[in-house]
């Protein structure tokens, strides 16, 4: 008889969650372009079902070049116009605007420090973050450090953004790992080397 698999509660036996928690929800992401399709992700399920986000990912992908940082902080009225029409996505035009807004001062980051992947990582000081919690509702919902990051990402012109949609990017992003402690991804990170020695990703 097939062992049955424990997982955090909240993926409901529901096959788009189950795929999503499985292999993306707290696992590291380093790569610029797919940390800045996770915040604004996060920004447009804002008042929203996350759920819902997921179904329309690939719409989302297609909609926003694939989440190409330079060309959506391109993006002039013509753009924004269509983004408005695709009945695929949520056609919100302030959560648009702000993921053009969003795009801009990435690039700015990015010039700085070099990766937008370096300045967040920065905050964790290039270390995964494993909570140990027991229960589903015992996870908070933001953090002192994702009211520092939000602080900061406002200074720097962000928009859309509060603490708590950074602690779910962060979470999604795998700066946090909150899979629960009876939860088999959380057992299975046990099996790696705690934190993040290597910086080959930097």
């Amino acid at each position: 008889m097939k062992k049955e698999i424990s997982r955090c509660s909240w993926t409901k036996n529901d096959p788009i969650y189950i795929r999503y928690h499985d292999f993306e929800w707290g696992v590291p992401v380093f790569d610029d372009k797919n940390l800045f399709e996770n915040l604004t992700l996060e920004i447009f399920q804002a008042g929203l079902n996350w759920l819902l986000i997921l179904k329309k990912r690939e719409e989302f992908k297609r909609c926003f070049d694939n989440f190409n940082i330079n060309k959506i902080a391109k993006y002039s009225e013509l753009e924004i116009n269509k983004l408005m029409q695709e009945k695929e996505i949520v056609r919100n035009k302030l959560k648009i605007l702000a993921t053009i807004n969003n795009a801009k001062q990435t690039l700015k980051i990015q010039k700085e420090f070099e990766s937008f992947n370096k300045y967040l990582w920065s905050f964790n000081n290039y270390k995964i973050i494993k909570n140990k919690y027991k229960h589903i509702k015992d996870i908070p919902s933001q953090t002192i450090l994702s009211k520092k990051i939000c602080k900061d990402l406002k200074k720097r012109g962000f928009k859309f953004i509060g603490p708590k949609i950074i602690y779910a990017f962060m979470q999604s992003s795998g700066m946090v790992n909150d899979h629960i402690v009876t939860c088999f991804k959380y057992t299975e990170s046990n099996k790696t080397k705690k934190g993040i020695e290597n910086r080959d990703y930097l």
